[in-house]
């Protein structure tokens, strides 16, 4: 955020911070949440660039097109093994799942 945008919210009452700030997350919880966000962009971008459909990624893991779509929302009733399991199942190593963990989020400006 420019610095000039920042200064001006503030004066108007406004707080500045994170999202783990708003939710009252301790560094833990912000790290296994972006944990969960890392590797359901990497299964959407895995998938996509397979050229599969949700559908059939569905099917290739056993389970449902609503299913993957929980999956890639990074949804709270997705474990983080069935993401990894869905890494695995698409063809990443081990050393792929480490990298996608290890990757920040990029953020969008404000």
């Amino acid at each position: 955020m420019e610095k000039s945008k920042k200064r001006r919210l503030e004066s108007a009452g406004w707080r500045i911070g994170s999202s783990a700030d708003f939710l009252g997350l301790s560094d833990e919880e912000a790290a296994l949440v972006e944990v969960k966000l890392g590797l359901a962009s990497a299964i959407r971008k895995q998938r996509s660039r397979r050229r599969m459909t949700q559908e059939q990624l569905g099917r290739l893991l056993g389970s449902s097109q609503s299913r993957v779509a929980k999956i890639e929302a990074a949804d709270s009733s997705v474990s983080i093994d069935l993401m990894v399991r869905s890494l695995l199942r698409m063809g990443a190593s081990r050393k792929d799942v480490a990298s996608f963990i290890a990757t920040p989020i990029p953020r969008r400006a404000a």
